[in-house]
């Protein structure tokens, strides 16, 4: 088995310099008080390079000015017999730890280190992380394997257990990747089985088999490239999600929802008290794959309205109409009710100056006569929560009616 680490900073970005010197000295370019990300791939059967490689390395650099490290085990992982690569799994962790215990002779520090593995690669950081005992900093996984680990204990996969933080990216769940949830916290965009965008026929070639796995690697690329939050949903099922029954994300409470990505150690501290927390979201089919939700809350005073459904649209300082997909929840109380309502644009929407709201009540109800007397709406980005929220206060809205509301910053609660 045999093992390159390509060492990248942005001294040499573009050119790999090695690990150590030939006389196991370190290289004078790794800063040993900086934080290294180490990249490791999955299965080559053909030995080819990654394409999404070079790429991944720029945008870390852009990022951070970190030490990155390549782990090459093209040796181990190119061979046409998939068994015999998941079996080298494990060397390559033990042959990988006897590098780290000369780095943390040297003055580096675990607490510095995090694994992003793709595949099997993220198998491999699990193995690392279980030999020091859970003490790296962070492990993510894109799309970890699912052959052969699926069903598994967790001493014979990633686990949560591996680091002091495990972020998990699930994109493939029905074919490459696991499906369980392994991580901290565990993301599964679209679902997790099938990516927007990506080819629906084996006529596709190559692209058909590998495209919802990879997908995971573009979703963390784009999360460093773009200044799109990849906000995600804790929820029980993607289904639930789906029905618009996991809004909140405590965003009321002054938090924020998990982003998918580099951004995900924001929520570390919160997650640490969780044995696992399961988060979807939905994603554009193309790069850079950004959705861009808001949460409109409807609140209507001593009255119960009816099961049906809303629909709105967004108007710009310009005139522009946006309309999103909309995902809906409804909870009441005795002397008021609330609607919130989940909803998706894929492009975003700033300078609103206004916006349009219809009620439908279901068809195989009786409609009541009138309308509803509304308090308030309130309308509120969830990828950008500094934003502040923008408000409309006491109006009617009757059914099967389109009403046109200019909105304005919401008046501060009184406490």
């Amino acid at each position: 088995m045999e093992i390159s680490l390509m060492m990248y900073t942005r001294n040499n970005f573009n050119c790999a310099e090695p690990l150590f010197e030939q006389n196991n000295s370190l290289n004078i370019n790794f800063n040993v008080s900086k934080k290294t990300v180490w990249l490791i791939h999955g299965y080559r059967p053909t030995g080819s390079a990654p394409q999404w490689l070079q790429n991944f390395l720029r945008v870390l650099l852009n990022q951070d000015d970190i030490n990155v490290i390549v782990v090459d085990w093209n040796r181990g992982a190119t061979t046409l017999l998939y068994n015999r690569a998941v079996k080298n799994t494990r060397k390559v962790a033990v042959s990988l730890s006897s590098y780290i215990r000369n780095l943390l002779d040297h003055g580096a520090s675990l607490h510095n280190f995090h694994f992003i593995g793709m595949s099997l690669g993220a198998h491999i950081s699990g193995f690392v992380g279980k030999i020091f005992q859970g003490q790296l900093g962070r492990i993510t996984g894109l799309d970890p394997a699912g052959p052969k680990f699926s069903g598994k204990s967790p001493k014979d996969r990633l686990a949560y257990t591996d680091a002091k933080f495990v972020d998990v990216i699930h994109s493939d769940t029905n074919g490459l990747g696991i499906k369980e949830p392994v991580g901290h916290i565990d993301f599964y965009p679209n679902g997790g089985k099938t990516q927007p965008g990506c080819p629906t026929s084996i006529l596709s070639g190559v692209q058909y088999i590998k495209c919802d796995h990879q997908r995971a690697v573009y979703l963390f690329m784009a999360s460093l490239e773009t200044k799109c939050n990849f906000v995600s949903f804790p929820c029980l099922s993607y289904e639930d999600f789906k029905d618009g029954l996991c809004v909140d994300c405590d965003y009321n409470k002054g938090k924020s929802c998990p982003r998918l990505g580099y951004q995900a150690e924001l929520w570390k501290d919160a997650l640490k008290t969780r044995r696992e927390t399961i988060v979807f979201l939905d994603t554009s089919g193309k790069s850079p794959f950004c959705s861009y939700y808001f949460v409109l809350t409807v609140t209507l005073l001593a009255e119960t309205m009816e099961d049906g459904c809303f629909r709105f649209k967004l108007l710009n300082h310009l005139g522009t109409v946006k309309e999103p997909e909309i995902y809906e929840e409804r909870t009441s109380s005795n002397e008021l009710q609330e609607v919130r309502i989940l909803a998706r644009f894929l492009n975003d929407v700033v300078n609103i100056s206004s916006m349009s709201l219809t009620y439908f009540q279901s068809t195989n109800l009786q409609c009541l006569p009138g309308g509803y007397n509304i308090q308030r709406i309130m309308l509120q980005s969830l990828t950008y929560p500094e934003r502040p929220p923008l408000c409309k206060y006491n109006f009617v809205l009757d059914e099967n009616v389109e009403v046109y509301l200019n909105l304005h910053t919401c008046i501060a609660r009184k406490i």
